[in-house]
């Protein structure tokens, strides 16, 4: 039977970020989940047992899915008062879940599981942080893209509209990002994390504007885990085939992989941003293939 239990790991202010464990077998290899930008961790689960975790979860993985600062069930909600950003995510919050999960188990974390800017985010950690790569076998990201390089018409409707220019303006009026009151994200975003993830969007270099750490420049020297990268192709604005390989070359050495889903590449259906993980089909398709890439480094 697949058991959910939440933890909650503190962070230096007081605030509390949330981890939701998903296993059948605690002494399963580990898998880390990251969500995107206007997100949090139940893109990978629900409580009645659907989504990537629950099914990885059911095949012995033990599954901790994050969310960061603010969203889902980590403590305090975004407010205006919010005033921490994607830095933060990456230099305090992602390292404290993964050494909180390191401590709890006993066990290393063998697994990245992304999906969007999640993967963006991960990356960072391990470009800061390249001890982590230690124990970690391989990753698999969902959509992941750093820069927007298409010129589709949705594309210029969702990011140069929505997220250039109407989310700022919320901004001003809320003094954060009510994404989830607008219904076009499905949880809420920091004044400054909006602000610096725009910063990394707009084809500019993949530097930190606080210390001028350069990622880009640090991953040239690391060899990253062998990751699997998951595109579809109704994913028109976010994350089109060009933006993520735009993603891959610049995550340095190591084996990556692109696989396209949709109808052409023989799947069910054409897949896009949000149902690579949500649709009914997926268990037969993204999932499976995400299970067998791990598979391979057991």
């Amino acid at each position: 039977m697949i058991t959910q239990a939440s933890h909650f790991v503190p962070l230096k202010n007081g605030d509390k970020v949330h981890l939701r464990q998903i296993y059948k077998d605690q002494n399963g290899p580990i898998v880390f989940f990251m969500h995107g930008a206007v997100e949090n961790g139940r893109i990978f689960y629900t409580q009645s047992n659907k989504g990537l975790a629950p099914f990885l979860a059911d095949a012995g993985f033990n599954c901790f899915v994050a969310d960061l600062r603010g969203r889902g069930l980590s403590e305090p909600k975004i407010s205006k008062h919010s005033g921490t950003g994607q830095r933060d995510s990456i230099v305090e919050e992602i390292p404290a879940m993964l050494d909180y999960i390191k401590d709890y188990s006993k066990q290393p974390i063998a697994y990245f599981c992304a999906h969007s800017w999640g993967g963006v985010l991960l990356n960072s950690v391990l470009a800061r942080f390249p001890t982590y790569l230690n124990d970690l076998k391989a990753c698999v990201y969902f959509a992941s893209k750093r820069t927007i390089y298409n010129r589709h018409p949705s594309k210029y409707i969702q990011a140069n509209l929505v997220w250039y220019l109407i989310s700022p303006l919320l901004i001003k009026r809320y003094g954060y990002l009510p994404a989830k009151r607008f219904k076009f994200g499905s949880d809420d975003e920091t004044r400054l994390s909006h602000k610096e993830g725009v910063e990394w969007v707009k084809k500019n270099p993949w530097i930190c504007p606080f210390d001028q750490f350069d990622y880009g420049k640090a991953l040239e020297h690391i060899s990253l885990p062998p990751i699997l990268h998951i595109g579809a192709v109704n994913d028109k604005a976010l994350a089109q085939k060009i933006d993520i390989e735009a993603f891959i070359k610049e995550s340095g050495n190591g084996e990556q992989v692109l696989n396209m889903y949709g109808k052409r590449y023989n799947h069910k259906i054409d897949y896009d941003h949000i149902n690579i993980l949500t649709s009914p089909f997926a268990k037969k398709e993204t999932y499976l293939d995400t299970l067998n890439w791990f598979n391979r480094f057991e």
